[in-house]
Parts: structure tokens; C-alpha cells; sequence
């Protein structure tokens, strides 16, 4: 009986929730928002952990918080800050690692602490009480607007249109960098603009998840699509697949428990790598059983 009130319980949450979506435009926003997200969470993700690329994007993500700061001192929207900093903090991490003969880590490193501490700077001499700035930090999918909405729109449909036109190319520079030089693919090129796009993906999802929690969306969903299958293009639809439903999952408990929606979208996404890494398990221990 308990379980039969818990079900009728969710059903009755989950009616309400759709019929907010249709009614609220904030909640309309953060389920378009969501699923867009899901796509160059997808995209951007698969290239990033096949690359080992995590800990760079990480490095952007932090050092975009001095652009916040600055941002928020000039009086303009901080989103805008955000986007120039992190594309300035990926070319000089690749033109410092390149051209100064800088190890990569060092220059992360040094880019992400600078950049947090240049957005606590600023911040700080900034008058008056900055509102929004956990937002930035821990993520609010309620709070998306106009800007970061069509921002993921666009950028979701561009990077679908690159994904499918240059999907050979990606997979080149993905797998064997090394090897693709050699075959007077324009390497360099192809970088500059794939650490572009990782910076104007890290701005757009920013307020969706958080700088603190950004890097599990960009990560979890490839790892576990990772388990299911070797092939670039299905753990990119996989890792899709489990973020949008992480997304509207995390959204649901956000709003059925008021509970920060960037923190449960995150713990959804780990359930999921959980179950599937022990659902493999399951499988593979089955299989030994029956060779024996």
C-alpha cells in the first residue's frame, strides 16, 4: 500500500510538472534549455574526455569566473565577460603549451587560479551586493533567460551541423592527432576551433550547472556511454541521451523537492554511471559463470 501512495505520490508531482511547463516560461525555459544543453554536453563532452582534454576545460571553466568579475564591475552582462575570457584563456593555453614551450598543466593551472582570483577581485570592488553570483558558482537552470536560452539553441544546432558535415575530420583529430598531421590535415586549425566552441559551450551551460559542478556534465555522461560502446559516434548519442534525461530528471527533483537543481542533476548523472558500470559487472559475471 505504501508503495502504491508513493507511486500515485510521483504521478500526481509529475502532472503538476508538466503543466508548469506549459503555463511558466521559466520552466519552459529550463526544459529547452535542458535538452539543448544535452547536445553540446554530448558533442563537446565526447571530444573532450577522447581527447583527455577534461582537465583544460576545467582550467577554462575557472579562469571564465575572472570575466564574471570583470563583467559584473563594468555594469554589463556577465555572460559576456565570461565568453571573452574563457576564449582568451583557451588560445593562450594552447598558444603558451605551443609557442613558449609552457607545460600544459602548468599553464592550466596557473590560468584557473588566476582567473578565480581575478573574479573575486573584481567582485569584491564591485559596489553594493552582487545577487546572482551563486548562480555562476553553483548553477540555477530556473534562472535561464533570453540570452543563454537562444545562446544554447544556436549553439546546439551549429555544433549538430559540425558534428554531422566534419564527422570523419573530428574523428582523425580525436583518436590520433599524431597521424593526422602526417596526413596534412590542418591540425592546428582544427584545434583552435574545437577549444573555441569547448569555451563558448562552457559559458552557455555555466548558469545551467554551475563553474563548480560544470566539468560532471561535460564528463559523466561520455564515461558511462563510454561502458556501453567503443565507437565515437554512439558514445557521442549515448552521452546525449544520458544527459538529457540526467537534465530532466534533476530538474523534476529540483521541483518536486527544492533542492538545487545543478547539485541533482549532477547526482542523477552518477546514478546513471553507477548502474551501468554495475550492470556490466552483472553481465560479465554471468558470462564467466557460464564458461565454466
Amino acid at each position: 500500500m505504501r508503495f502504491k501512495g508513493w507511486i500515485l505520490f510521483c504521478h500526481d508531482d509529475m502532472t503538476e510538472f508538466f503543466s508548469d511547463i506549459v503555463n511558466y516560461d521559466f520552466l519552459r525555459n529550463a526544459t529547452i534549455a535542458s535538452v539543448c544543453s544535452a547536445v553540446i554536453c554530448g558533442i563537446v563532452g565526447t571530444y573532450i574526455v577522447i581527447r583527455r582534454l577534461v582537465f583544460l576545460s576545467g582550467g577554462i571553466t575557472h579562469a571564465s569566473f575572472g570575466g564574471i568579475g570583470i563583467a559584473y564591475y563594468l555594469g554589463i552582462n556577465p555572460i559576456w565577460g565570461a565568453l571573452v575570457f574563457a576564449a582568451a584563456s583557451a588560445l593562450g593555453m594552447t598558444y603558451l603549451s605551443d609557442k613558449m614551450k609552457i607545460r600544459e598543466d602548468s599553464v592550466i593551472g596557473i590560468l584557473w587560479a588566476i582567473g578565480m582570483a581575478t573574479g573575486i577581485l573584481f567582485i569584491s570592488l564591485t559596489p553594493g551586493y552582487a545577487p546572482n553570483l551563486m548562480s555562476f558558482l553553483l548553477g540555477n537552470i530556473l534562472t535561464v533567460d533570453s540570452t543563454i536560452l537562444w545562446g544554447n539553441i544556436l549553439l546546439a544546432v551549429l555544433l549538430g551541423i559540425l558534428f554531422l558535415k566534419f564527422n570523419r575530420l573530428i574523428l582523425f583529430t580525436a583518436f590520433d592527432p599524431t597521424f593526422s598531421g602526417t596526413q596534412q590535415l590542418p591540425i592546428r586549425t582544427i584545434n583552435f576551433i574545437a577549444l573555441t566552441l569547448v569555451a563558448i559551450a562552457i559559458v552557455f551551460i555555466i548558469k545551467l550547472i554551475g563553474i563548480m559542478l560544470l566539468i560532471s556534465l561535460l564528463t559523466i555522461p561520455p564515461i558511462t556511454a563510454n561502458l556501453l560502446s567503443d565507437s565515437y559516434n554512439r558514445i557521442t548519442v549515448y552521452a546525449i541521451g544520458f544527459t538529457v534525461l540526467g537534465n530532466l530528471l534533476g530538474l523534476y527533483i529540483s521541483y518536486c523537492t527544492d533542492l538545487p537543481s545543478g547539485a541533482s542533476i549532477v547526482i542523477v548523472l552518477g546514478l546513471f554511471y553507477l548502474i551501468v558500470r554495475f550492470g556490466k559487472y552483472l553481465i560479465r559475471k554471468k558470462r564467466q559463470c557460464k564458461t565454466r
